[in-house]
């Protein structure tokens, strides 16, 4: 399995050359290609881009603008973020919880903790690998984090978390790297990787690298961040 990313870009206006286009994965297996998000970055590149079927975890425009103008195949996603999508989108609702196989590739959803005008959600991908790109907690970290080899999470802060609460007590926005890869070290996770990275991040990539290694290593994980064109094999 190929993960290569396409974006890594939360949605913000500070870009540079290592973190250019809206966050977006790109999963080749079996001769399939499997593409996560299509944010605003993304409107007409998809044919280009060709894949076999797409994912979107939430409906916010740095994760779905992209296909404004509809989809050259299959889109996938949680009934709420389907319901938010266009018309011309040929959309399928996944049932939280359920594993099912898209494209070739073992997919399960589950509920993340991020937004309360666009609920979002976390994949666990053959098992294997989970993307989180934006989120302030997960509801179920036992069930989410188990037995996953690589933790693929929200760059959007280092260390200081940019979460609000509302009057009932809702909290949304992002929880932070370092709080991320406490939640992978207790789960035995030895490895993760941050996308959707912040202004932090995306103004001085090299700084902000070596604090999430040196946060990593304190805790026994290879910790690093993503930029667009990265590629990883598993």
């Amino acid at each position: 399995m190929r993960l290569t990313f396409l974006g890594t870009r939360g949605g913000i206006e500070s870009r540079s050359r290592r973190h250019r286009q809206h966050s977006t994965l790109l999963i080749e297996h079996g001769g399939r290609r499997v593409l996560i998000d299509c944010g605003d970055d993304w409107l007409g590149e998809l044919d280009a881009l060709a894949p076999d079927a797409i994912l979107v975890t939430h409906a916010h425009p740095d994760h779905a603008g992209g296909l404004a103008d509809g989809a050259p195949c299959a889109v996938y996603a949680s009934a709420t973020t389907c319901r938010a999508l266009p018309d011309t989108v040929d959309t399928h609702a996944i049932r939280l919880g359920s594993r099912i196989s898209i494209a070739r590739l073992a997919v399960e959803a589950f509920p993340v903790v991020h937004s309360r005008i666009a609920p979002a959600v976390g994949y666990r991908i053959a098992g294997r690998v989970v993307y989180v790109p934006d989120v302030v907690d997960l509801r179920d970290k036992t069930i989410a984090l188990h037995g996953i080899e690589l933790y693929i999470g929200d760059g959007a802060r280092l260390t200081r978390p940019l979460v609000r609460t509302t009057a009932t007590g809702r909290r949304f926005g992002h929880t932070s790297i370092a709080k991320q890869l406490g939640w992978c070290a207790r789960a035995g996770i030895p490895r993760a990787i941050f996308t959707h990275c912040g202004t932090e991040v995306v103004r001085d990539h090299a700084a902000a690298a070596k604090v999430v290694r040196a946060l990593g290593q304190r805790l026994g994980l290879d910790a690093s961040l993503a930029h667009d064109g990265l590629v990883v094999d598993l």
